[in-house]
């Protein structure tokens, strides 16, 4: 029997359900119930009728899950997969921003932990960012916006809002640059150039369109295009291939790697389902308050 077909049985013994992020690595990916971005994922985690669920995504995805189905079991193949943006920000600090900005609404990005999505009013992904502070945001007189400071810029530059922001930002995305993309762009000049809100403006505003992995997926069929030029972390590319035969896709950097999205593996995800471990754990009170932010937020996917 293959670790695919004992996966596929265990989950049927248990009820489990797999949701995987479109960064995983390729056989990860193809044991997905459910394949998305950190909007897709979070509705599936609200919305499953499993007794199990299994994320293989980072942490504070993990942790996501947990919130919204506080009642069901979430367990992470590798409790190491960690996100480098969270873990710029604690609770004490979004505490002190509060403090130092008392009439601020708190708008934290889903990269962060759930012990800081409980300090804060609602929350967004890069799917939803633009509705939250669109729609769910429209009278807040000012707006701590934490912790990806090239998402707050973007999303500034299509709102016409300033933020109060903080100094975090994905070091893989910020590891791309304007002169790869002008690079591929001379090679492949016909191409659309599609990147992830959380690269540096100066990439941003090379791209034919800013988007999401969901958008991206969605784009990528969409379009009259046969080359595009993808601006995120290149696990993605994998999906869009295989949803898009025919089309050809080019890295803007072969180097945008997140290496925390590819510690788990088909062997960890076999174990974790064997033994139900590792658990994801959240206080209630953690669980409570962090519920209000993502529920908020969900009104807007």
């Amino acid at each position: 029997m293959t670790i695919q077909d004992r996966i596929k049985e265990l989950k049927q013994e248990k009820n489990a359900i797999i949701l995987v992020h479109n960064y995983q690595l390729p056989e990860v990916q193809a044991i997905a119930d459910y394949l998305g971005d950190s909007l897709g994922l979070s509705l599936q985690a609200a919305q499953t009728k499993a007794d199990l669920i299994v994320f293989c995504g980072v942490y504070f995805m993990a942790e996501t899950a947990k919130i919204l189905s506080p009642e069901k079991t979430v367990i992470i193949p590798e409790p190491g997969a960690g996100c480098p943006m969270a873990d710029t920000i604690t609770p004490r600090e979004m505490q002190e921003l509060k403090k130092q900005h008392p009439e601020a609404h708190g708008l934290c990005y889903v990269n962060t932990s759930a012990a800081v999505k409980a300090e804060c009013d609602i929350a967004c992904t890069s799917a939803n960012a633009l509705s939250v502070v669109q729609k769910g945001l429209t009278h807040a007189k000012s707006i701590i916006f934490v912790p990806d400071k090239y998402l707050a810029h973007y999303i500034s530059t299509q709102t016409g809002r300033d933020f109060i922001t903080w100094e975090g930002y994905c070091p893989v995305h910020a590891g791309i640059l304007p002169q790869h993309i002008l690079e591929k762009k001379r090679l492949h000049p016909q191409a659309e150039i599609l990147v992830h809100p959380e690269c540096r403006p100066e990439v941003a505003e090379l791209a034919d369109y800013v988007l999401s992995t969901e958008g991206m997926c969605r784009r990528a069929k969409a379009s009259p295009a046969q080359e595009f030029i993808v601006g995120t972390e290149v696990g993605i590319l994998h999906r869009l291939i295989r949803e898009n035969p025919g089309k050809q896709f080019i890295p803007a950097s072969e180097e945008a790697i997140c290496p925390d999205m590819k510690k788990i593996t088909l062997e960890k995800v076999l174990l974790s389902l064997e033994a139900e471990t590792p658990k994801v754990e959240l206080s209630k009170e953690v669980i409570s308050r962090a519920q209000k932010s993502i529920e908020r937020m969900l009104q807007f996917a």
